[in-house]
C-alpha cells in the first residue's frame, strides 16, 4: 500500500505561504514534513518558525541553505549562523549549494578548491550541533553561477573527506536524472544520502533556467528507477518535493497540494 508518510514539502514549492500557512496546509493534505528555507524563516522569526512546525506536528526534512562558498570570501559565519538556525529548528541537515564561480574568475579548479577548505572549516561546528551538511551538485548548466559542483560523483568526493554523520549528498531527481553514472553514483551515496528530493525536468526550458524545475509527471524524468536506487542504497528518509515554476507559484497552494500528493502516489512511488 502506498502512502504519504515519506512525503515532505519544501517550502520553496509553496512560496506564497508563511511558514505558518506551508505548515498549516501540509496538515491538511496529510503531508507529515516540511523542508524551510532560511529568507521566510527569518521573516517568519527562528523560534516562531520552529513553534509553528511542532504545533503542527510536522517533521523538518532539511533546511536550506549555505550558499556561495567558493569566492575564497564567502561568509562562513552565515554558513555556521546557517548551522545553529537547522539545529534550532530541529532539521537533520543543511543544504549546501557551493555556489560558481566569482566575478570575472574562469578558475574552476581554484573554486572547488576553495569549497573544500570552506567545509573543512564548517564541518567541526556542523558535527558538534548535529547538523550534517549536505552538498547539492546541480545541473552543469548551473556551474558557472550557481554550483561548482555538477554532478554526484564530485559531491561525493569532496564529501568522502570527512565523516558520513557530518558531510553528506543530496540527490535531486532535476539535478541528476541525466547522468549516465547515477545509478552507480547513488549506490556509491549509501550511507551518506541526506536528502531526497524530487521534481520533474521541463522540455523545452523556460527562458530563465531556474524554473524549470516542474510537477512530477509534466516532464521527462523516470522516477522509480531513481527511488528504487536510492531505497537499495538504504535510504528510508523523507522525500521532498522541491519546484521552482512560475506557474506553480501563481496557482493555489492548497490546490498545488492536492496535485503534488496524487502526482507523488502516481508518479513517484
Amino acid at each position: 500500500m502506498t502512502t504519504l508518510d515519506r512525503l515532505s514539502l519544501n517550502q520553496w514549492t509553496t512560496r506564497t505561504w508563511s511558514v505558518a500557512e506551508a505548515a498549516d496546509g501540509c496538515v491538511r493534505a496529510g503531508i507529515p514534513a516540511i523542508g524551510l528555507w532560511r529568507e521566510p524563516v527569518a521573516e517568519y522569526g527562528l523560534a516562531a518558525s520552529a513553534k509553528a512546525v511542532h504545533d503542527a506536528g510536522l517533521r523538518v526534512s532539511s533546511l536550506c541553505r549555505a550558499f556561495g562558498l567558493t569566492s575564497g570570501t564567502g561568509d562562513l559565519d552565515d554558513s555556521r549562523r546557517a548551522v545553529d538556525e537547522a539545529a534550532a529548528l530541529g532539521a537533520p541537515c543543511l543544504i549546501v549549494v557551493a555556489g560558481g564561480l566569482p566575478a570575472g574568475s574562469k578558475d574552476l579548479a581554484g573554486a572547488r578548491a576553495r569549497l573544500a577548505d570552506a567545509i573543512g572549516e564548517l564541518e567541526p561546528h556542523a558535527r558538534a550541533a548535529g547538523v550534517q551538511l549536505a552538498l547539492e551538485a546541480l545541473h552543469p548548466m548551473y556551474c558557472a553561477d550557481r554550483a561548482v559542483l555538477s554532478t554526484l560523483g564530485q559531491a561525493l568526493d569532496l564529501a568522502e573527506q570527512w565523516p558520513a554523520e557530518s558531510v553528506g549528498v543530496v540527490v535531486d531527481t532535476f539535478h541528476v536524472w541525466w547522468d549516465p553514472q547515477v545509478t552507480e553514483q547513488i549506490a556509491r551515496a549509501a550511507g551518506r544520502i541526506a536528502s531526497f528530493q524530487v521534481c520533474d525536468y521541463l522540455d523545452p526550458l523556460p527562458a530563465d533556467l531556474l524554473l524549470g524545475r516542474a510537477m512530477m509527471g509534466d516532464g521527462v524524468i523516470d522516477f522509480r528507477p531513481l527511488v528504487r536506487a536510492v531505497e537499495a542504497a538504504g535510504y528510508t528518509g523523507d522525500i521532498e518535493v522541491e519546484i521552482f515554476n512560475a506557474d506553480v507559484w501563481a496557482a493555489d497552494p492548497d490546490e498545488v497540494l492536492a496535485t503534488m500528493t496524487a502526482r507523488y502516489l502516481s508518479e513517484v512511488l
